[in-house]
C-alpha cells in the first residue's frame, strides 16, 4: 500500500506507564483517610509500587495474553490416568504471582489490612480482572477457617503467605497456597440449602466422604477448597483438598470449563465428587453460618472489582477525549461530552469511596461496624455491582469505534462488567438478605441510619433524601416487591452521605443534585448543566499531578 494514503493522524496514545494509585484521587485520598499516620508511609509506597506495575505495559501485556490464551482442562494424562488439572498461560501465572507478593491475599492480620489489600486490589484488576477470583476466596477463606482454630493453624498462614506457588503438591510442601468454593448445585442455584451433595462420617474426628455434583466450582486449579455437603446434621462446611497429604490426588473429577461471557481468563468449572475426602469446618448443621463470612468478605470484592473496572473504563474514556480532536477541537472539551464524563467520574468516584468505607470498617471491627457492614455490603453489592455495566457501555461509547475494537480492551471491560453482579448472590438475594436484615437486626439499621446521619445538614437533597427513606423504612409490610427500590436508595443515601463529608464540593453537589435531587435524566451525560463539570472531569483524569 502506498505509504501516502496511510499516514495516522489524530490517534490517542495508549494509557500505559503511569501509576494507576497515585492517578486515581478518590482512591489515594481514601486510603490517606482511613489509614493511620503510623502505618500511612508504608502502605502508600506499596500501593504506588504496585500501580506502576498495574499501569506498565508488561501488566497490560500479560492481561491481554491471559484472556487470548483461556485455560484449558486436561482430564486424563497420555495413558489414560485421571489428573484433572487446568492448563493457564504463564502470564496468568505471572498476575497471580505478582498479586499474591503484592499481599492482595493478606488482609487479616497486618495493620489497616483490608483498607491495604481493597485499595491494592482495586489497582491490580485494573491490569486484569479475571485472576482476582481466585485471590477474592483465597482471602475471604480466612474467617471461615478461623471456625476452626486447628484448620485455621494449618492453613492460615499458607493462605496469608507473599509466595506464589503454582502446581498440584501437597499443602505442607508448599509456601503459600490458594483456595476456591463450591456452593452452587445445578438444581439449586443460590438456594443452598437445596444442596445434594453428601456427606458420610469416617472413623476420623472430623473427617468425611463426599459424593454429589457442584454445577459451579471456581478456580479449580487451587490447593484446597470450601464446599457445602448434606451430613447426617444437616448442611455443613467442608474442606477439601486437593492432593492428600501422602501426595495422592483427592477424588476431584472436572467434568468440564464453563465457556463464559467474559472473565475468560479464570477457569470456572463443573466437579464430581464421588468419595471425596473432606475435613469439616464448624460444627453440623451450621454451614451457611460458617461460611457465611467468607461470602460477606466475597461480596465486598464483588464491590471492589466493580470500583476497578469503572475506574478503568472512565479514565481510558477521560485518556481518550483528552488527545482526540473533532468538530474543530478537542473533545474533552465539548460541553456534551465533558457532560458524559463528569456523569461517569461521580459513578465511578462513588463506587470507591463507598468500597473503601466498607474495608475501613472491617478494620475497625467494633459491634458498630459489624452491624453497619450487615446491611452496607449487601446494599453496595447491589447497586455498585448493577451500575458497572452501564458506566462500562457509556465509556466504550466515548472512544467511538475505536473502544468496539477488540484491541482497545474495552471489550474485554464490558465482557466482564456484569460478572460481579452474578457471583456471590444476585440483584434479588442481595436486595432480600437487606430485608432480612432489617426485619431480624434492627441494630444494623440504627448503625446504618447514624452512618448516613454523619452528613445530615451539610446537604439539603441529602436531608430530604434520608427523611424519605426513613418514611420507606417505617412500613415494613409487603415490602419484598418494593425491595430494590428500597435497596437503591440505601445506597444512593449512604454514598451522598461519604461524598458529602469526603469528595470535594463539585463532586458532592453533582452527585446530590443528580442522583438525590432529580435533576438527571435516564442516561449518563444529562447533569444539569450549570454544575461545575470541568472540575469533576479533570479530578478523574488517569494523570498523576
Amino acid at each position: 500500500m502506498a505509504a501516502t494514503t496511510h499516514t495516522v493522524t489524530n490517534q490517542v496514545p495508549p494509557l500505559v506507564g503511569y501509576d494507576v494509585f497515585a492517578a486515581d484521587r478518590a482512591l489515594s485520598e481514601a486510603v490517606e483517610r482511613h489509614i493511620e499516620p503510623g502505618v500511612l508511609p508504608v502502605a502508600r509506597e506499596e500501593l504506588s509500587t504496585l500501580g506502576q506495575s498495574a499501569g506498565s505495559a508488561q501488566a497490560q501485556e500479560w492481561g491481554a495474553q491471559a484472556n487470548e490464551h483461556p485455560p484449558v482442562l486436561r482430564t486424563h494424562d497420555r495413558y489414560g490416568h485421571r489428573i484433572d488439572e487446568v492448563e493457564f498461560h504463564p502470564s496468568w501465572h505471572r498476575l497471580l504471582g505478582h498479586a499474591v507478593a503484592a499481599g492482595l491475599t493478606d488482609a487479616w492480620g497486618r495493620p489497616a489490612g483490608h483498607v491495604r489489600r481493597a485499595a491494592g486490589f482495586l489497582v491490580w484488576t485494573q491490569a486484569e480482572a479475571g485472576h482476582g477470583c481466585p485471590l477474592s476466596m483465597t482471602h475471604a477463606a480466612v474467617p471461615a477457617l478461623r471456625t476452626d482454630p486447628v484448620l485455621a493453624a494449618e492453613w492460615e498462614p499458607k493462605l496469608t503467605s507473599y509466595v506464589y506457588e503454582e502446581g498440584l503438591r501437597p499443602a505442607q510442601e508448599k509456601a503459600g497456597v490458594l483456595f476456591g468454593m463450591g456452593m452452587t448445585e445445578k438444581q439449586g442455584g443460590t438456594d443452598v440449602r437445596s444442596n445434594t451433595t453428601r456427606a458420610e462420617p469416617l472413623s476420623g474426628e472430623g473427617e468425611y466422604l463426599l459424593t454429589g455434583h457442584k454445577w459451579f466450582c471456581s478456580a479449580p486449579m487451587s490447593d484446597g477448597f470450601l464446599v457445602l455437603a448434606q451430613a447426617p446434621g444437616g448442611l455443613t462446611c467442608f474442606l477439601v483438598p486437593r492432593v492428600l497429604p501422602d501426595g495422592t490426588r483427592n477424588v476431584f473429577a472436572i467434568q468440564r470449563l464453563k465457556d463464559k461471557l467474559g472473565n475468560k481468563s479464570n477457569a470456572s468449572s463443573e466437579v464430581e465428587f464421588d468419595g471425596t475426602w473432606a475435613r469439616r469446618v464448624g460444627e453440623e448443621g451450621r454451614g451457611v453460618r460458617t461460611i457465611i463470612e467468607m461470602v460477606a468478605a466475597t461480596r465486598l470484592d464483588c464491590v471492589v472489582g466493580s470500583a476497578a473496572l469503572m475506574r478503568q473504563a472512565v479514565a481510558q474514556a477521560i485518556h481518550h477525549v483528552t488527545y482526540r480532536s473533532a468538530f474543530g477541537g478537542l473533545l474533552i472539551d465539548k460541553p456534551l461530552m465533558r457532560n458524559v464524563l463528569a456523569d461517569l467520574a461521580l459513578e465511578s468516584e462513588a463506587a470507591t469511596v463507598l468500597a473503601m468505607r466498607l474495608a475501613s470498617a472491617y478494620d475497625t471491627d467494633t459491634e458498630e461496624e459489624r452491624a453497619f457492614l450487615r446491611i452496607a455490603v449487601p446494599a453496595a453489592k447491589y447497586w455498585v455491582t448493577k451500575r458497572c455495566t452501564p458506566v462500562v457501555g457509556e465509556a466504550l461509547e466515548c472512544l467511538g469505534g475505536n473502544g468496539y475494537v477488540e484491541e482497545s480492551g474495552m471489550p474485554r471491560l464490558l465482557r466482564e462488567a456484569p460478572l460481579n453482579s452474578i457471583w456471590e448472590g444476585s440483584g434479588n438475594v442481595q436486595a432480600l438478605d437487606v430485608l432480612r436484615a432489617l426485619q431480624r437486626e434492627p441494630q444494623a439499621l440504627d448503625a446504618f441510619l447514624r452512618e448516613v446521619g454523619k452528613a445530615r445538614g451539610a446537604d439539603h437533597r441529602l436531608d430530604a433524601a434520608i427523611k424519605d427513606l426513613l418514611t420507606e423504612l417505617a412500613d415494613l409490610e409487603g415490602i419484598e416487591a418494593r425491595a430494590r427500590r428500597l435497596v437503591e436508595r440505601m445506597a444512593l443515601v449512604l454514598q451522598g452521605s461519604l461524598l458529602v463529608r469526603w469528595a470535594p464540593p463539585e463532586v458532592s453537589d453533582a452527585f446530590c443534585a443528580s442522583r438525590l435531587g432529580g435533576d438527571w435524566g435516564t442516561a449518563f451525560g444529562t447533569l444539569p448543566h450549570s454544575l461545575d463539570l470541568a472540575s469533576v472531569v479533570n479530578r478523574a483524569r488517569p494523570v498523576a499531578e
